[in-house]
């Protein structure tokens, strides 16, 4: 069986995708970290300043759940329909860091903070801190590896897990972000924006 977790030169390319996200953030005039001064591990008042900007937040579980989806697309590439003979599977975790590098970076364009503010709940959503988006990457990474380890049954219902606890307490996961995101429904907005 051909493993999707990668060798060494892939964790290494994977390090260098993470690393050149954070470099080009910082060319785009992303603040390193939260312009308070200080690196929080956890913040968890969704509407405030500095949201996305510590290490982890109520969006965090996302981008875990991000990890777990790669995973499974790299199953169905690499191990269902052969893609290349299978023989470049180790190169899955650096092809999931490079779209959730992508994403972090579009994520952080005028255009996406512009339409968050349009359509969400996140009216004065700034975008992420650098030190954010990399603890976002890392944690792609970490459902990668840990979708790796467990069974499909339970990489399922982690997401689904983490989808619904988002939801109960935000009244925000990743469905309903990407659901606001690309096709507004004002009755989902002013019940999130009831909480």
């Amino acid at each position: 069986m051909t493993s999707l977790l990668p060798d060494r030169r892939g964790l290494l390319l994977s390090l260098a995708a993470a690393l050149a996200a954070g470099g080009i953030l910082l060319a785009m005039g992303r603040t390193a970290i939260c312009t308070c001064g200080s690196v929080k591990l956890w913040w968890g008042t969704v509407q405030s300043a500095e949201n996305s900007q510590h290490l982890m937040d109520w969006y965090s579980p996302s981008h875990l759940i991000h990890g777990l989806l790669f995973y499974g697309f790299a199953h169905l590439l690499w191990r269902r329909w052969k893609l290349f003979g299978g023989k470049p599977a180790r190169m899955a975790l650096p092809i999931a860091v490079a779209f959730e590098a992508f994403w972090e970076l579009l994520e952080n364009s005028p255009l996406i903070i512009d339409r968050y503010r349009a359509v969400t709940v996140s009216w004065g959503y700034e975008g992420d801190s650098v030190v954010n988006s990399l603890s976002d990457i890392g944690l792609m990474a970490l459902g990668f590896w840990l979708a790796s380890r467990l069974p499909v049954k339970v990489s399922v219902a982690l997401a689904v897990f983490f989808e619904l606890f988002t939801l109960w307490f935000i009244r925000d996961n990743l469905t309903l972000n990407v659901l606001m995101l690309v096709w507004p429904v004002e009755a989902i907005r002013q019940w999130q924006a009831a909480i």
